[in-house]
C-alpha cells in the first residue's frame, strides 16, 4: 500500500458553482465547471484543453503507483 500527503493550499478555497479545488502534484490547482463541462485554472482564469486534464490526472495516478 502506498500513498502521497499533498499539503493544502490556502489561497484556494471553495467556489461557488465549481467542483474543488483539485490539487496535482506539481501543485496545479483546477477547478470543475459543471455548467461547461470543463476545468478552470484560477491562476490564469482560462479553461484548460482536456489533454492537459488528462496528463495531470495521469501524473496523480503515477504517483499513487509509486513511479
Amino acid at each position: 500500500m502506498s500513498f502521497f500527503v499533498t499539503v493544502k493550499n490556502q489561497n484556494y478555497g471553495q467556489r461557488k458553482g465549481l467542483e474543488g479545488p483539485f490539487q496535482y502534484p506539481n501543485g496545479r490547482v483546477l477547478y470543475y465547471s459543471t455548467k461547461d463541462g470543463k476545468y478552470w485554472d484560477p491562476s490564469t482564469d482560462f479553461f484548460v484543453p482536456m489533454d492537459e486534464v488528462a496528463d495531470l490526472q495521469q501524473s496523480v495516478f503515477e504517483k499513487l503507483a509509486g513511479k
